[in-house]
């Protein structure tokens, strides 16, 4: 105990200590940011170790200072990350400057969450120059500026909560090069038309029970769709272009109790024929479901499809819904089971699967 203490008083340093900064970084990397920093108490070693980071996420920070405290310290030139969560309205006139600080550093990837709603949103319009992340994310339709933007170097765009009837428009012209689009929770855009959007190859639209998506999507010129707990009615309006789908979860009973089942059944069977000719697909077993349950009391053929690539997500399942989708999948080539538990049923998965002819391309993952 003596001799550890001495070695403390001497100031000699332990073995990760002696590392090269570089790798100290490295390992700095993997931490969450407030942690990062938290290491430069530990010596005098260590206390600038953390300013040469390429990534920094403030997803927790309710104290501007905070913020400001920390990249007036950080001294890396060019930043691969940069995140900013901000739960507290008086740190929404601190956004446009951490924003600024973000571009000098040549971020690669920036993502902006507002957990509030609040009308003092700084405008964009000094900055919409400097945008040249590849990853762009913002919630809340008050972050995003009525007049439009012009993010030409934009890749990426995620959308939380955001309202936007009319400034969707104004927003994708804005983004000439964007590649993939994700919405999540956006109730009042019932049309989404990208047809004007001729570069973007992936669309993502996740909705809610209570907050419905879009009941329209023209989208000519993707290739990978996914829907995640869509709410009927939704028309794939144009989608000509599709290789690839994920459908998780289709809400057949909506909110308006008005709609008929019969109409709710035939907009599902549409949709579905919009996804014939995709070569990879990915259904959720309540999507399966719901879709073999349809088939049978409209007294309608189960859709035939030519995907070569075909994953099941399963919490519960039917093995005669999988046989018939593979009884009308004829070009399939392999299929992926995915259960989300390891249940009873998936233990006799393999037994099942073998009485079927095409038993010898399955992949069962738990």
């Amino acid at each position: 105990a003596d001799n550890s203490a001495a070695c403390v008083i001497k100031g000699e340093v332990d073995s990760i200590s002696s590392l090269p900064d570089v790798i100290l970084q490295h390992i700095l990397f993997s931490f969450e940011t407030k942690f990062a920093i938290r290491t430069s108490v530990l010596s005098k070693r260590w206390r600038h170790v953390w300013c040469n980071i390429p990534s920094l996420s403030f997803d927790d920070i309710k104290e501007a200072d905070a913020i400001n405290k920390a990249l007036a310290k950080y001294t890396a030139p060019k930043m691969m990350d940069f995140h900013l969560k901000i739960n507290k309205n008086n740190n929404v006139h601190h956004i446009k400057k951490w924003i600024e600080f973000a571009m000098s550093r040549n971020v690669e990837n920036m993502s902006l969450d507002v957990l509030f709603r609040c009308k003092n949103i700084p405008r964009f319009s000094d900055i919409n120059s400097y945008f040249k992340p590849l990853n762009h994310k913002l919630d809340f339709s008050d972050v995003i500026p009525g007049h439009g933007v012009s993010w030409t170097s934009l890749k990426k765009l995620s959308l939380r909560y955001c309202g936007l009837p009319d400034e969707s428009a104004k927003i994708l012209s804005g983004c000439p090069i964007l590649e993939c689009l994700t919405l999540y929770h956006c109730g009042k855009l019932n049309v989404l038309d990208l047809s004007k959007s001729l570069r973007l190859r992936t669309l993502e639209i996740n909705s809610h029970i209570m907050i419905p998506g879009p009941t329209q999507i023209v989208a000519p010129h993707i290739h990978c769709l996914k829907l995640r707990n869509t709410q009927l009615p939704c028309t794939l309006v144009d989608v000509s272009s599709l290789t690839e789908a994920e459908v998780l979860d289709i809400i057949i009973f909506p909110l308006n109790m008005s709609l008929k089942a019969d109409f709710l059944y035939a907009t599902m069977l549409e949709m579905l024929k919009k996804l014939e000719n995709v070569e990879k697909l990915t259904f959720s077993g309540g999507s399966l479901q719901n879709l073999s349950s349809i088939a049978e009391k409209r007294g309608v053929p189960f859709p035939m499809f030519k995907v070569k690539a075909l994953t099941l997500k399963m919490e519960h399942f039917v093995i005669s819904d999988i046989e018939r989708m593979l009884q009308n999948s004829p070009n399939l080539k392999k299929l992926t089971v995915r259960e989300k538990d390891n249940t009873r049923q998936g233990k006799y998965l393999d037994r099942h699967f073998a009485r079927l002819e095409s038993g010898s391309m399955v992949e069962i993952k738990r």
